[in-house]
């Protein structure tokens, strides 16, 4: 999976999105923090998701697959 980061210059610090999933977000001081941090952040929004899953909202779903991307 490719997914774009976009690096902003914030007020003090860097800010990180990920242009396909906004609302994953991190902040750095350096453009390596940036890189560095958005993994966990990526990490922590498809763990949330996985939660959302799991607590029943899942009226509408009609598969389900686990995938890796390298």
């Amino acid at each position: 999976m490719k997914l774009t980061l976009i690096i902003r210059q914030g007020k003090k610090r860097l800010i990180g999105q990920l242009k396909e999933l906004p609302g994953v977000l991190t902040q750095g001081d350096t453009v390596a923090e940036v890189k560095e941090n958005i993994h966990d952040a990526l990490a922590l929004y498809l763990e949330d998701m996985r939660e959302d899953d799991s607590d029943g909202n899942s009226a509408n779903i009609i598969a389900q697959e686990e995938l890796e991307f390298a």
